[in-house]
């Protein structure tokens, strides 16, 4: 192959700028050659080294809380959990990927980061995911969603690690761009945990698993761009996954970690080759001497450049201990996957590729990497006009709704609020035998074998309350994410995050993350819940607009005994109903203002961080005096909503309810408020003044407005929802619409 001239046009067709370019003739102190252009072009790509978003995301609380190993330490973040082990989880995106092959663009977002929990040395335990799409009466939206939530959960089931939870959203900003964040969780024993370094001179760097073709190569550079028409010529950027080949991988892995063979392990993801040799070259201090040659490859003719920069699926770069070569390679040949020294580790802080007896780069590790020598920079921002316009809505200009029935059907029928069982049922939920509570509930609750404590999942973001007010918005995130692992039983320990927004070099856009950021710290600091690490993906655009802001958190927490595992549904008929927190009637962004008037507008729902402390302490308490059977947060479609949800969630013993909601100026705006801060939970006749007064002694507001009873939700003495219902409009309203059979 006769490889291109390397000049200033051919690194703006690589997604460099001409300052880039410039800086790296500075740096190596020439022209590169085309497979140095190649590597620094994937390297230095948004997806890679986060070079519009490091200098915020360094302003993120990284420390503190239970924390082991914070954001951009390794693999993915580890959090201590006591009996000596450890918890390892992260989040990543798949959209740009996903929204031109669906499904092995959601398969690999899975296999991906399994791939980065057990590096870590930990077996993973739950997989979970966060999903955006356009309308579902968008024939392109069906085929996309189809492909996604196929892709998932093959993957996943098809590995052997339940999918637990997750959330789904469909609005018509994520229609040319959806978003795919995927999520994964492990277990690990807090002395037998692994790092992704190389170091010690001569110690031998092993490729370990599939064999590389051309499958995602510029994959990297591909998730740096906007999507447009051109994009479905992109197909070739997006990689294909093998879960049989990754259990394999996994078992394999887990082997030589735990007999301590090894210096470091690194997933090949993102950039391949490239990154795992930069970035474990940089954090060891060292460098690697790289033979091309010995990479076992499945294509013919393939160049040094496509080789480093392919993306080929299940693939690690091990640094292994001088002398245990033979153990490591007797390891993978065991469970059948290639296993081969392609180089050593040396001194000089250099990567020297070589192939076909030639030197193809000669490359500096830490110039290429992020937390290196990789550009930073802070764009330009400015608040976005519209948000002048929708913080100053008028509410009262509303109509007032003259049938609260009807709205109330279309609201909890609608696609954000309807049960996602359609969907998750075609996921593996179960395998593993962890899941204690499944999908469905506020969050998932997986058993820790062998003891007597049990992890708390989520996934939470409401983009539209971002969209309206990006600091708030975050915060609530942040805020619901607490709120749903503490009504489990959970104490909030960590989160990761998934950023998702649109161009960085448009100012609104950066304006809004930088805001969001903002938020996210502020909440996180609070609750003592530092980032463990996450993804940012920028370019979230299509050719009509940009998605609505991202910013998805997933967070863990801990049950310490799993007699205190708490879940959203009514449990008793004569149990009593309480209703803790305050409404103040705020509709911004709500269900009900979208469903009901067709309009995003207004302000996201106040967040005072104190008031949701005060809640979380009080939940907790009543939690582990057992004084309350069931707890659920309010959230979208406000109370009544919620009230409806705590009725048939448990779809083997639906119970009514008989409540009386004080309605503040408007009937509408109480029922349907999202004001935030409040859950609703269900007491035994025989705990009401112990319930009542651990209440009494706390901050947060309380009242008891009804009781389980009835076969269906009877609210103010003026409407009926028999349960069946309610049932048909949550469960049966959207697989009608997908031609789906539950």
């Amino acid at each position: 192959m006769t490889e291109p001239e390397v000049n200033l046009e051919l690194a703006l067709e690589h997604g460099l700028t001409e300052e880039e370019y410039n800086l790296i003739i500075e740096r190596l102190a020439r022209v590169p050659s085309f497979t140095e252009l190649g590597v620094f072009s994937v390297m230095w790509s948004e997806h890679c080294s986060y070079k519009n978003s490091i200098a915020l995301l360094k302003t993120l609380p990284r420390d503190g809380g239970k924390l082991l190993v914070g954001a951009g330490e390794e693999n993915a973040g580890l959090v201590d959990i006591g009996d000596g082990l450890a918890v390892a989880f992260k989040i990543e995106s798949h959209n740009h990927p996903s929204a031109v092959e669906p499904y092995q663009g959601a398969a690999t977002g899975v296999g991906g980061i399994l791939r980065d929990i057990f590096t870590m040395g930990a077996r993973p335990i739950a997989s979970l995911n966060s999903l955006r799409f356009g309308s579902l009466d968008d024939a392109r939206t069906r085929f996309l969603f189809e492909g996604v939530v196929k892709g998932i959960g093959d993957y996943g089931n098809c590995f052997g690690v339940p999918t637990v939870a997750g959330e789904i959203y469909f609005d018509e900003s994520y229609k040319g761009n959806p978003l795919v964040n995927a999520m994964a969780v492990g277990l690990v024993e807090t002395n037998k945990t692994a790092s992704a370094t190389a170091a010690g001179e001569g110690n031998p760097v092993m490729i370990v698993g599939s064999s590389t073709g051309r499958d995602g190569i510029h994959g990297a550079t591909f998730a740096s761009e906007e999507i447009s028409e051109k994009s479905e010529a992109k197909r070739p950027s997006v990689q294909v996954g093998d879960p049989f080949t990754e259990k394999l991988l996994l078992e394999a892995t887990l082997e030589i970690i735990a007999n301590d063979w090894i210096i470091g392990i690194q997933d090949m993801g993102a950039a391949g080759i490239s990154c795992s040799t930069s970035e474990m070259s940089a954090k060891g201090n060292s460098g690697m001497d790289i033979n091309l040659n010995k990479v076992p490859l499945r294509e013919e003719g393939m160049s040094a450049y496509e080789i480093m920069l392919s993306e080929s699926q299940e693939r690690m770069l091990v640094c292994v201990k001088k002398g245990f070569e033979d153990k490591v390679s007797e390891v993978f040949a065991k469970w059948d996957l290639h296993c081969e020294i392609i180089g050593t580790v040396n001194n000089t802080g250099k990567i020297n590729i070589n192939y076909n007896g030639e030197v193809k780069a000669v490359l500096p590790a830490y110039d290429l990497v992020l937390g290196g020598g990789a550009p930073v920079y802070k764009r330009a921002t400015k608040e976005p006009e519209y948000i002048k316009e929708t913080s100053a809505f008028d509410f009262s200009s509303l109509p007032k709704i003259k049938n609260i029935e009807e709205a109330f059907e279309k609201v909890f029928s609608s696609p954000n609020i309807a049960s996602k069982k359609w969907v998750y049922e075609q996921y593996d939920s179960m395998v593993m035998t962890n899941t204690i509570v499944g999908p469905g509930c506020d969050a998932a609750v997986i058993y820790i074998k062998n003891t007597n404590k049990a992890l708390a999942v989520k996934t939470d973001c409401n983009g539209r309350y971002v969209y309206l007010n990006p600091k708030r918005g975050a915060r609530i995130a942040v805020a619901e994410s607490a709120r749903n692992i503490v009504c489990s039983g959970g104490v909030p320990l960590a989160i990761t995050n998934c950023l998702n927004f649109g161009n960085p070099y448009k100012p609104e856009v950066y304006w809004t993350f930088q805001k969001a950021i903002e938020g996210m710290g502020d909440a996180c600091r609070f609750f003592n819940t530092p980032v463990t690490g996450g993804n940012v993906s920028f370019y979230n655009e299509s050719p009509d607009a940009a998605v609505y802001p991202t910013p998805t958190i997933g967070m863990v927490g801990l049950i310490d005994n799993i007699e205190n595992i708490t879940t959203s549904y009514f449990k008793d008929k004569g149990d009593l109903i309480y209703l803790l927190g305050a409404d103040f009637e705020e509709m911004g962004g709500s269900e009900f203002l979208k469903v009901i008037h067709g309009k995003v507008t207004g302000n996201a729902p106040r967040m005072e961080l104190q008031t949701e402390k005060d809640l979380h302490t009080l939940i907790l308490e009543v939690i582990g005096k057992k004084l309350i059977k069931s707890a659920h947060d309010i959230s979208e479609g406000g109370i009544i909503c919620a009230l409806a949800e705590c009725c048939i969630i448990n779809e083997e013993k639906p119970l009514g309810a008989d409540v009386i909601i004080p309605i503040k100026s408007r009937e509408d705006f109480t029922l349907f408020s999202e004001s935030q801060s409040r859950v609703i939970v269900s007491v035994a006749p025989d705990k009401q003044n112990e319930f009542e007064k651990a209440a009494s002694e706390s901050f947060t507001p309380f009242s008891i407005i009804g009781k389980v009873s009835g076969n269906e939700l009877k609210i103010n003495n003026k409407y009926d929802f028999p349960l069946q219902k309610l049932m048909d409009l949550y469960y049966l309203s959207i697989p009608g619409k997908m031609n789906v059979k539950i």
